[in-house]
Parts: C-alpha cells; sequence; structure tokens
C-alpha cells in the first residue's frame, strides 16, 4: 500500500514552449509506460531515460513517480469533465434534455478516454491506488457539485443534499460503464453505453415523476 503522506504536488509548472513541451512528453512517455509495466515497475528513472530527459529534468518538475501519476490522473479527469460541461451547457435548463442525452455523453466522455495517452491505465490506477484514489475522487465531486447546482433550479422539490447523493451515485455509475466498456474487449461499447443509459434513465424518471 502507497504511504498516503507521499508528495503528490508538482514542483514547478512549465511556462515556456520549450518546457511545456518537455513536461508533456513526460507525461505521454509515463503514460504508455503504466500500461506496458505497471504502476510498481515504473520510476522515475525509467521515465525519465525513456522521454530523454535527465533525472534531474523530471525532478524539477515531480518529485516523485506518484506526483507523475497524479498529473496523469488530473489531465485525463480534467478532459473528461470538459465533456460533461459541454453536455450540460447543451442541455440547457431541461432536465429532460439532461437525460435524453446520456449515451451521446458518455459516448463522448468514452471516445475523449480512449484517446487519451494511456486512458484506461490511469483510470484503474486512480481507483487501486490509495495516494491517487482523491484524484479520482475530487473530479467526481466536482462534476457532481457543478450538476447539482443545475439540478436544484429544476427540481427545487428535492433538498439539495439529496440531489446531491443521487447525482453523485449517477455519475458513478456512468464512469464504472465507461471503464467497463474499456476492459471488457468481447463487448461491444455501445451495447455497454446504451444499458447504462437506461439504467441512469429510468432512474431519474423516477425522481422526476416522484419530485411533482
Amino acid at each position: 500500500m502507497t504511504d498516503p503522506s507521499i508528495d503528490l504536488e508538482p514542483k514547478n509548472k512549465p511556462r515556456q514552449k520549450r518546457a511545456i513541451e518537455t513536461y508533456e512528453r513526460v507525461l505521454d512517455v509515463a503514460a504508455r509506460l503504466l500500461e506496458d509495466e505497471g504502476v510498481e515497475r515504473i520510476s522515475t528513472n525509467l521515465i525519465a531515460e525513456k522521454a530523454d530527459v535527465t533525472p534531474p529534468t523530471l525532478y524539477r518538475y515531480f518529485p516523485n513517480k506518484y506526483a507523475v501519476l497524479r498529473a496523469l490522473g488530473d489531465r485525463l479527469m480534467q478532459e473528461q469533465n470538459e465533456v460533461f460541461e459541454r453536455f450540460l451547457t447543451d442541455a440547457g435548463d431541461s432536465i429532460e434534455a439532461q437525460i435524453d442525452g446520456t449515451y451521446e455523453n458518455l459516448m463522448e466522455t468514452l471516445r475523449v478516454t480512449e484517446q487519451h495517452p494511456g486512458g484506461l491505465s490511469i483510470m484503474r490506477a486512480l481507483r487501486a491506488v490509495p495516494t491517487l484514489q482523491q484524484v479520482r475522487l475530487a473530479s467526481h465531486h466536482q462534476v457532481t457539485d457543478e450538476w447539482v447546482e443545475h439540478l436544484s433550479t429544476l427540481l427545487p422539490n428535492i433538498p439539495k443534499p439529496e440531489l446531491w447523493i443521487k447525482a453523485r451515485l449517477t455519475v458513478d455509475i456512468g464512469y464504472a460503464a465507461i471503464e467497463m466498456a474499456m476492459e471488457e474487449q468481447e463487448l461491444a461499447s455501445e451495447t455497454v453505453l446504451r444499458e447504462a443509459t437506461t439504467a441512469i434513465t429510468a432512474y431519474w424518471q423516477q425522481i422526476i415523476s416522484s419530485s411533482k
């Protein structure tokens, strides 16, 4: 088990173009190594070697490999969250539009995750490594909080704490379905996400009906 006291904060954020390119290359290489080697077998020295940078250059940005993994998680979660933000914007002030757009939202999140370097491996690491779990939870809380702000105006008869639980559960169902769609190679992704959509839609239709 990873020591929860390990420093996950990056030392410096790159500002100049060349430094940003180096930083992103380190993350891309780390993502590929995570896929190929797994969390336990990768190291900062291996990442530096494969990224063609010196260890001091890597340590300029990251104090340890878990800080690299945290940055990978932050980058992926940000891309996924942006999909959800666009989904809310497109749905507008309509709970029905939000429900109707569930499948498209899940499919777009899946597409972004599949195209992201090491997407599935990063999601697994965020769930499996205790030190990194807070990255996943913070991201899911951010999405839930934003959604509840929308929902509270559309479903004013439901107390916010109750809405939060319902939204948080839905967010986790969605991410679990995306992970399943990527892991279960013998199943069509569309089938997995349509099943998740059916469950989410039925759940929210019942919530809407009972709130009237």
